[in-house]
């Protein structure tokens, strides 16, 4: 039988790979060296016309259904990995069959979760971790995605400013639906207990986890700021209609967890005394759309939101407050961002993120101006950062980058 390559996408170099051997056989020098979990399948990172590519090894059913999931789920802007393939019809030399193949792009920058654990995490790195897993959990579920297999192996992440981001990598055992049920969700809620919890024993077995840190006590944590969070977005508050104020408050609340209210659905009593609000559509990455909106800028919502900080204190530093929004994004862009972005060095464009740039020199230039007692300037805060702190860091993002776990 002749391979066959579902792809909306097709890319020549994927014609080229060795299909007609198991992934486990291939030759190493297709191997990409990047972090990497545990996985169920046989998973190999590949490089195929300059992008990284990530096969994965399973069966047609299971490949062709995950496949069309990430892409409705991307459709829905929700943050998981990219499919690009799925190949069907291999046999080996001798004719026996072999797996189909699921083919994801590789996510930039993003590591496993055994890979931020290999060095001690501090408190509110582990707290970023946490928060992440829970936005991700909440966002699939206001779509209608039950996941079926949330676990940290399952999440990739991604430094976003001083937080990280969570992108679903695993789609095999999740449906979507219109919306979920109290019980689709508790069902997904007790899968991220067990799951996290023998993954964090896993780590704790191998003395990759802090032994301050009680894993049980960190599932219920996950569990807890999950329930804080749904209840923000999707809970009924009632007030008088003496306390309309309270609709702007509740706005902003949700503002400030990183999503947008769309629409409110209003519902006073028959006397017109109290009112009930309710978030009717919400939409995620509030402050990503609006600096998208203004710059072209797309970036993480942590990183957006500091940025948007960066720019609100340049109109106010030019007193430009009455300018158009637009053409005040534009002179900043130029004036700041593409000037602070060339001072990384060349050599290091592979591994070092703009944006994590500027918000590492931001918060160096916080510290500066602390001791100092005044506002530093920023490029000379730039230059700081880079005689001191920068080297450390590239030389961390290119171990990171380099290392791999089984």
């Amino acid at each position: 039988m002749a391979v066959q390559l579902l792809s909306a996408r097709p890319r020549s170099g994927l014609v080229r790979l060795p299909w007609n051997l198991p992934l486990a056989e291939w030759p190493e020098e297709l191997d990409v060296s990047l972090p990497r979990g545990i996985h169920r399948h046989v998973v190999r990172f590949v490089r195929v016309d300059g992008s990284v590519l990530v096969v994965k090894e399973t069966n047609e059913r299971y490949a062709r259904r995950e496949y069309v999931l990430l892409r409705h789920l991307r459709r829905l802007d929700l943050p998981t990995v990219e499919p690009v393939a799925v190949v069907t019809g291999r046999t080996a030399r001798d004719g026996s069959e072999l797996p189909s193949a699921l083919v994801t792009a590789h996510l930039p920058r993003s590591l496993p979760y055994r890979s931020l654990f290999e060095h001690p995490l501090s408190d509110n790195t582990l707290e970023g971790v946490v928060d992440a897993m829970v936005v991700l959990l909440v966002r699939l579920h206001v779509d209608g995605f039950f996941w079926g297999d949330c676990s940290l192996s399952n999440t990739l992440f991604r430094r976003s400013a001083d937080e990280f981001a969570a992108y679903l990598v695993d789609a095999e055992t999740g449906a979507l639906h219109d919306t979920l049920s109290d019980g689709q969700r508790g069902e997904d809620l007790e899968l991220v207990r067990t799951n996290v919890f023998g993954e964090l024993l896993d780590l704790q077995a191998a003395e990759l986890l802090d032994p301050a840190i009680e894993p049980l006590d960190l599932v219920d944590r996950i569990v807890e700021r999950y329930d804080d969070l749904w209840g923000a977005l999707t809970g009924v508050e009632e007030f008088t209609t003496e306390e309309m104020w309270r609709i702007e408050q509740r706005i902003e609340q949700l503002n400030d967890l990183g999503f947008d209210v769309d629409e409110l659905d209003i519902v006073t009593d028959f006397d017109g005394d109290r009112v009930r609000i309710q978030p009717k559509v919400v939409e995620p990455d509030h402050h990503a759309r609006r600096l998208q909106g203004l710059t072209g800028l797309d970036l993480e919502e942590a990183q957006a939101r500091r940025l948007l900080n960066d720019l609100d204190a340049f109109t106010s530093a030019h007193e430009i407050q009455q300018e158009d929004p637009m053409v005040v994004a534009h002179r900043w862009l130029t004036e700041v961002w593409e000037p602070l972005s060339r001072m990384i060095p060349v050599e290091d464009r592979d591994v070092v993120e703009p944006a994590q740039f500027f918000h590492d020199v931001l918060v160096h230039r916080w510290y500066l101006s602390q001791q100092a007692g005044e506002e530093v300037d920023l490029f000379e805060a730039a230059r700081d950062y880079l005689r001191t702190e920068y080297p450390r860091q590239v030389a961390a993002l290119r171990a990171a980058a380099t290392a791999t776990s089984d």
